[in-house]
């Protein structure tokens, strides 16, 4: 049987438990109907010329634990952010951890997302914000129907969290092959301003593959400060769909760290719907052997005097694949609009490969827009320099190309995130640093 069939059979099975949940049971039961429609995407579709998932789709993958896996704060303790005090949210196999979590309803709700589909008194924001955002895909649909836990954070009107939020979902290799489906769902309101650290993590060599759906909405003059650290093992995949709704004079930045993963596919895409907003998406890639990374990019400028800044960076070696598909799309009434994309690349092999495809599409006539791509190597006079002031040629490279992702980092406003990430980036380079950004 395929696995979409299974998928599908897998629904109509655990139905009546679907049932049991207040308020969503005709969404889920609508979007397996969709999903059954439009299956997964291959490559006649346009956004998925150079991904397919044929090689993580062969997988007879099991859609919920028999068990579940107790791990202690040891064993997770390297992959936190644990120089900081956080709010966290940890998830292991699918299920929601207690003992390794923090979580609030003082001020602001840090929370989990089978407490806001089941409980009354969040029903308004359930009605108003799930699932509005994200559009009808057969991924997107997949998750719908089968997603059953995940975060829920809701920032009220004029505060700021008092500390950053953890997003972290464990696979612990108890099933041979396991498929999550976490959902999240933030919503920060009027004058509010949160930080969020997100990270999905393999603790084995069992394939796993995670489909995750993020809807965030940010009101006026909201602050939202989002970053993913993707560095998995190579037998995990992960399809991450982010949609983001922005406010009148809002800004959201969205980092991406991708160094690990057999295939890591993000999906990322802004909705400006008022003026004076800020969008910001960077991105830095380092992975090697066969590892395929995907970036997929949507900023839709709606309104005028909008900003929206891309700037993601490449390092490819060995036989690894990336792929760049960056669009900006600037409405008629968008005037004042100021885009701005760039993707740089480095080949560091003869066989790595990169695909890059920076778009614009402009409808007003006074804007300021700009897009470029770059590839290449590392220039050979600049290594002739480094090795003649005596660094051996192999910390040489290292160097180089540590000098070329690193000002990605410049715009990180954490300082135990910047630590982390540099430190990721210069073991991912072998370069020993005698310094700390």
């Amino acid at each position: 049987m395929e696995l979409k069939d299974k998928l599908v059979s897998s629904f109509f099975a655990l139905e009546e438990e679907f049932d049991s949940e207040n308020g969503i049971y005709d969404i889920r039961n609508q979007a397996i109907k969709d999903f059954e429609n439009l299956g997964f995407p291959g490559k006649k579709d346009e956004n998925w010329k150079y991904t397919s998932l044929n090689a993580v789709l062969k997988h007879d993958y099991s859609l919920f634990p028999k068990k579940e896996d107790a791990l202690e704060y040891r064993d997770i303790k390297k992959y936190l952010i644990h120089d900081i005090d956080t709010y966290d949210l940890v998830f292991v196999d699918g299920i929601y951890s207690s003992h390794l979590s923090q979580t609030t309803h003082d001020k602001i709700d840090v929370c989990l997302m089978s407490s806001a589909l089941s409980k009354d008194k969040y029903r308004p924001l359930i009605e108003n914000y799930y699932n509005k955002l994200a559009p009808k895909t057969g991924l997107n649909s997949l998750n719908t129907a089968f997603a059953r836990e995940g975060a829920f954070i809701h920032i009220h009107r004029n505060l700021q969290a008092d500390k950053p939020i953890q997003i972290i979902n464990f696979a612990t290799g108890n099933e041979s092959a396991l498929m999550l489906q976490p959902r999240n769902l933030v919503v920060v309101d009027e004058n509010s301003h949160v930080q969020i650290i997100e990270r999905h993590q393999s603790l084995t060599d069992h394939p796993v593959l995670t489909n995750s759906v993020t809807e965030i909405y940010a009101g006026k003059r909201a602050f939202v400060d989002y970053y993913k650290i993707q560095n998995d093992k190579d037998s995990a995949s992960l399809i991450d769909n982010t949609f983001i709704e922005q406010q009148g004079e809002s800004n959201v930045s969205v980092h991406t760290f991708s160094f690990g993963g057999k295939l890591t596919r993000n999906n990322l895409n802004f909705y400006q719907k008022g003026e004076r907003i800020d969008s910001t998406m960077k991105g830095v890639t380092i992975i090697e052997d066969k590892q395929h990374v995907d970036h997929n990019t949507l900023v839709h400028h709606i309104e005028p005097n909008c900003e929206s800044h891309q700037d993601y960076k490449g390092i490819y070696g060995d036989r690894s694949t990336g792929v760049f598909n960056g669009k900006v799309v600037v409405e008629k009434e968008a005037q004042k609009t100021n885009a701005y994309q760039a993707n740089n690349n480095i080949l560091a092999d003869d066989k790595a490969t990169i695909n890059s495809k920076p778009q614009l599409e402009i409808f007003a006539d006074d804007v300021k827009c700009s897009h470029g791509c770059t590839i290449g190597q590392l220039d050979e006079e600049a290594l002739f320099y480094l090795q003649s002031r005596g660094i051996p040629r192999k910390e040489a490279r290292g160097l180089l190309m540590y000098a070329f992702a690193n000002n990605v980092l410049e715009s990180v406003k954490i300082p135990e995130v910047k630590k982390r990430i540099n430190k990721l980036i210069a073991s991912k380079l072998e370069v020993e640093l005698g310094f700390n950004l």
